[in-house]
């Protein structure tokens, strides 16, 4: 418990928590429902009411007086659960406003919304009423944790156990196949796509696709209706809810946490000139970044930017947290683009933003996890390691150096005899990249990543030098150019055994580093068993095979996913793989794992050794200091060169043994392992990691 002094000064609270803007958008009372809307330079805001069957038939309007403070409100017994409703919005003209009292716009605090398109959206009057049967969050504690990214609808689409009726839908993923496969993968937090209601660019559309990942919200609060059942759609935003709460509580009751990756930093009214369907409409100079002209200032790369600077901006973000974490029980959140919602009224990002402050601070929000993806496309929008205490973040530097020992370097070396670096910065992220994250906010400050939904495949990473985008309409100038990846000697798919003997060590190898490192490890699904998107790497665009997991696999890729899961048991199962705190040199922190280093002649690491690039062996000892789990010591051996090594294990202090736990040589995990003794020779092959346990 952490003590405070009663005669400390206390924090003043940021302006965007004022009470004023408590209740926006529409709450239940005595005399019915009350909307109220904050816009700072709106001169008249009209609610408009709509037919339950006919949303083009106005039925009802109403004016907003003005509460002060830039809130508008009115109550009205027409507001009940059920009732579809917009607002129209009038005020001046001018650089930076947008106005016309004309168009139909979406409230942002609208709990459920329908329509189709970019702008013909109505917003629904929610009830809200679930019954949770006593179900609670798992509250999975962050060094246990290990994350599975998906997509709702990729999924379960081909899943061969599921009914059709269920495929890419919110009670698909509930579906007790689909529990059943996250509990033997042995994962414990499903992070979704986004599912917040989004819409398709219109420039998609006209290519004949659409947006497939999500990202590009229309409403932080109604959740996405086309990843419902038909049934739940027939019925009503009402009924997707229900079918949305319905999944967080199966997944719950089977101990499995369930996060949203968030848009907050952008919507799907892109740059000015496009749709005008809510913020902009709304309040345009308020919610959104733009130069005095009027002229958007866009750090996304979306069109637009959101600007967490103004109050009522930076609460919207947290009411809609707030909603999610308590309403539907999301046990966390993955921020996209975390780096614009920290940027200030210049424009420049600061750590102790309002904003962040609030969403760490929140007592609605202690119990979820706050992971920021830490940089944006704005000028000094690159802030990996620069979050404050309470947020975990994606570690790229991380994600780059395991690809680059895994791959470039050894396709450097084939070309060039020696790879271009040693082990050592490798060796500093598989130890919690002490030089990135603070020693106050620890390993597991890191979100340790390969892959993503963003980028290459795992089997793709193996298979492809170059991305192959020409299916997303533009050229193949999208996506990544820079990708750290190795076909091993043919592009995409070859019937060569010796390449894919190759390329299947590889990923075993990239897999074993994610789960065997400290911090906490992401993994992208599908790679569990290989799946390949034909070298795309940057499949938002399709909604189709390409991007839908299929279930029926290989042999080869039934081995995988026996490494995964034994990979995971390992992890589970060794505290000394997942340690909270960084270590201090002669001193005893609870929860740390003490590290040794050793060459592969069993002797103490040298100086040279960490750089130099001919030596790229390396035997890691980790031993946990125990605070709530017996005492464990592990032994690592990583071989990063494509040649066998001759390993000596080192002499450790009080140990008898070491059993062999894994091995990445292996096509399929050992059911036997062996025993062997310190001093003990063993043959390493090429390219390969091998565990131990330390007894």
């Amino acid at each position: 418990m952490v003590s405070i002094d009663p005669l400390a000064p206390l924090s003043p609270a940021p302006s965007l928590l004022s009470p004023h803007l408590d209740d926006l958008g529409v709450t239940q009372g005595p005399d019915g429902g009350t909307l109220r809307v904050w816009s700072a330079h709106a001169e008249a805001i009209e609610l408009v009411l709509f037919d339950r069957d006919d949303i083009d038939w106005i039925v009802a309007t109403a004016s907003l007086l003005p509460e002060g403070g830039g809130v508008w409100a009115v109550t009205t017994p027409l507001l009940h659960p059920g009732a579809r409703y917009a607002l129209r919005v009038d005020g001046p003209s001018g650089p930076g406003n947008v106005f016309n009292s004309a168009t139909l716009l979406t409230d942002p605090y609208a709990r459920g919304i329908i329509g189709s398109g970019l702008e013909d959206w109505r917003c629904v009057v929610i009830d809200g009423g679930f019954d949770w049967g006593g179900v609670t969050k798992p509250g999975i504690p962050l060094d246990g944790t290990v994350i599975y990214e998906g997509h709702v609808k990729g999924l379960t689409k081909r899943h061969p156990r599921i009914p059709t009726a269920l495929h890419g839908t919110y009670a698909g993923l509930a579906h007790p196949a689909m529990i059943e496969h996250l509990l033997s993968l042995g994962v414990t937090s499903v992070e979704l796509l986004p599912i917040h209601a989004f819409a398709s660019e219109p420039r998609l559309l006209q290519h004949g696709l659409s947006n497939y990942w999500g990202y590009n919200t229309v409403n932080f609060f109604s959740p996405h209706a086309a990843y419902a059942t038909a049934e739940a759609q027939r019925q009503g935003p009402e009924a997707v809810l229900r079918e949305v709460k319905g999944m967080v509580r199966l997944l719950h009751e089977a101990g499995i946490e369930v996060l949203l990756d968030v848009v907050y930093n952008h919507t799907a009214e892109e740059g000015i000139g496009g749709p005008r369907s809510s913020l902009r409409g709304i309040d345009n100079r308020s919610y959104y970044r733009q130069q005095d002209d009027g002229t958007y200032i866009d750090v996304t790369g979306c069109g637009n930017s959101v600007n967490t600077s103004t109050d009522a901006a930076a609460r919207l973000v947290l009411d809609s947290l707030r909603y999610w974490a308590r309403e539907v029980q999301i046990d966390g959140f993955r921020f996209d683009l975390a780096a614009t919602l920290g940027r200030d009224a210049g424009h420049a990002f600061t750590p102790d933003h309002p904003l962040l402050q609030a969403i760490t601070d929140d007592p609605m929000l202690a119990d979820v996890k706050k992971i920021a993806e830490p940089w944006d496309v704005g000028m000094g929008g690159w802030q990996t390691g620069n979050f404050t205490p309470g947020w975990q973040e994606w570690n790229d530097r991380y994600r780059d150096r395991v690809r680059n020992f895994w791959l470039s370097d050894i396709d450097y070396a084939r070309r060039a005899s020696t790879p271009p670096v040693g082990i050592g910065g490798f060796a500093t992220r598989l130890a919690g990249s002490s030089n990135t994250f603070s020693e106050e906010r620890g390993p597991l400050a890191s979100v340790n990543f390969v892959t993503a939904h963003d980028g290459f495949t795992l089997r793709d990473l193996v298979s492809y030098d170059v991305k192959h985008n020409f299916g997303n309409g533009e050229q193949n100038r999208d996506g990544a150019d820079t990708n750290r990846s190795f076909n091993h000697g043919a592009e995409g798919r070859t019937d060569d055994e010796a390449i894919l003997a190759t390329r299947r060590r590889a990923m075993r190898n990239l897999l074993g580093t994610l789960l065997l490192s400290a911090g906490i490890p992401m993994l992208t699904a599908g790679d569990e068993f290989g799946r390949t998107q034909r070298g795309n790497n940057n499949a938002y665009c399709h909604d189709s095979p390409l991007t839908w997991l299929s279930w029926e696999h290989a042999p080869w890729q039934e081995d995988l996913l026996a490494h995964v899961q034994t990979l995971t048991r390992l992890r589970r199962e060794n505290p000394a793989l997942r340690p909270i705190r960084f270590a201090r040199l002669g001193e005893r922190i609870p929860s740390a794992s003490v590290m040794e280093w050793y060459d592969e002649n069993g002797h103490t690491m040298s100086p040279d050794r960490w750089t130099d690039p001919g030596h790229r062996t390396l035997q890691y000892v980790a031993a946990s200091t125990p605070e709530n789990e017996p005492f464990n010591r592990v032994l690592l051996i990583v071989h990063g060169v494509e040649h066998p090594t001759t390993v000596a294990l080192p002499e450790l202090d009080e140990a008898e043994r070491l059993v062999s736990l894994w091995s990445s040589a292996d096509e399929n995990p050992a059911a036997h392992h062996g025993l062997f003794e310190p001093g003990d020779e063993l043959e390493i092959p090429s390219t390969s990691m091998r565990l131990f346990r330390v007894e």
